[in-house]
């Protein structure tokens, strides 16, 4: 990891992703960018999407939204970029997201957002192993918290993660997400059609 000034910038070496975090316990909200926000209507849902002319900060489900306004805004090429590529892994023809990220957190937070990102696309792991990954095997707990903090969800992939035993746990968009996410992937990468 390489730093950048404010906060932490990071780049996935096996990857096209480009990850920036921000240490919020180092860090204050002079000079933030304006953010702007818009909505995409997923096969799972709609997501609400936001970020500025140089990042994402969020993509969440959002399921308040009555209906997705289809005029066209003026959104920034980010945001246009970030729906196309959300397009592209839906229809089955991207596996990695090339898109600069910002997602504020505390360090243990960004160690865990980072450790997500080295998930594979098609795999998944326990939490006990994102635990151990991240250099304690006995903060489960904490990891799984961590994880549901993230506010960026599918690019920063934490879906992925699943209970020791393999079953499905804990995902802020629902469980039925979570499967149709982790089965989507599967079909994608191996032809599987069901995997829970």
């Amino acid at each position: 990891m390489s730093r950048s000034i404010p906060g932490h910038f990071f780049k996935e070496e096996n990857t096209q992703t480009l990850v920036i975090f921000v240490d919020t316990e180092n860090f204050t909200n002079r000079h933030m960018p304006e953010i702007q926000s818009t909505y995409y209507h997923s096969p799972v849902g709609p997501l609400k999407i936001s970020g500025t002319d140089d990042y994402i900060t969020e993509i969440v489900f959002n399921d308040k939204v009555q209906k997705i306004d289809g005029r066209k805004k003026n959104l920034s090429p980010m945001l246009i970029q970030c729906v196309e590529q959300l397009i592209q892994y839906f229809n089955g023809q991207r596996r990695q997201f090339e898109l600069p990220i910002h997602q504020e957190g505390s360090s243990f937070q960004q160690s865990v957002w980072n450790e997500l990102m080295s998930i594979p696309f098609g795999k998944t792991i326990s939490y006990i192993e994102l635990a151990r990954r991240t250099g304690d095997s006995k903060a489960t707990r904490a990891v799984a918290a961590a994880n549901g903090k993230n506010n960026i969800c599918i690019i920063v992939p934490c879906h992925r993660v699943i209970g020791a035993n393999k079953e499905l746990v804990g995902y802020s968009g629902g469980l039925w997400r979570k499967k149709w996410l982790l089965e989507h992937e599967m079909k994608v990468a191996y032809g599987v059609q069901t995997l829970f």
